[in-house]
């Protein structure tokens, strides 16, 4: 499979606190991280695709945890991508459609964002400079590879773990059940 194995040069002068950092729901409504992750003790940060070979298994296992996991304090975040070979063309609407009449999607869905090169959105900015498996040197991040990347970050903005996308969410779990 490809995966981009590519590195960002950023600016990290300006990053705000994990709550403050601004979003844009998936209906286009500019709101804060913080507006998402009242009462949530663990956060999971995804970039999701509709016409990727990894979209059927995470939507489902994401699901499964959000079911499991969101009374006890876990929040998902959903940011659609295009970056990787056009994998999520469909507009807002159509993203929202899909992943709820397909997944029974229940976490926030947000606008789709870049998550790599000069535009890629502060939360990605935010998320690659406070986890260490994305530092190189200086300035320089690597970029995310895939679709269906994951962050795992607490309430306060700690970047805890980053699972790749050919991850088992199991893997996810173990450290929700040891946390929550």
């Amino acid at each position: 499979m490809f995966m981009k194995r590519g590195a960002d040069k950023i600016s990290t002068t300006n990053l705000k606190k994990f709550q403050d950092l601004q979003i844009k729901d998936i209906d286009g409504n500019v709101k804060k991280v913080g507006d998402y992750i009242i009462n949530k003790k663990l956060v999971i940060i995804v970039n999701v695709a509709s016409d990727c070979g990894f979209t059927n298994t995470n939507y489902r296992q994401l699901m499964d945890l959000y079911s499991k996991y969101s009374d006890r304090g876990l929040q998902i975040m959903g940011f659609p991508c295009n970056q990787f070979m056009l994998q999520e063309q469909k507009c807002e609407l159509d993203i929202k459609k899909f992943a709820k009449e397909k997944f029974n999607v229940e976490f926030p869905l947000f606008s789709k964002i870049e998550v790599n090169g000069e535009n890629q959105h502060e939360i990605y900015v935010y998320l690659k400079t406070n986890c260490k498996d994305f530092k190189m040197d200086g300035n320089t991040l690597k970029e995310i590879p895939w679709n269906f990347a994951k962050f795992l970050v607490t309430d306060d903005g700690k970047v805890l773990n980053y699972f790749g996308p050919d991850k088992e969410l199991k893997e996810i779990e173990r450290d929700l059940d040891r946390m929550i």
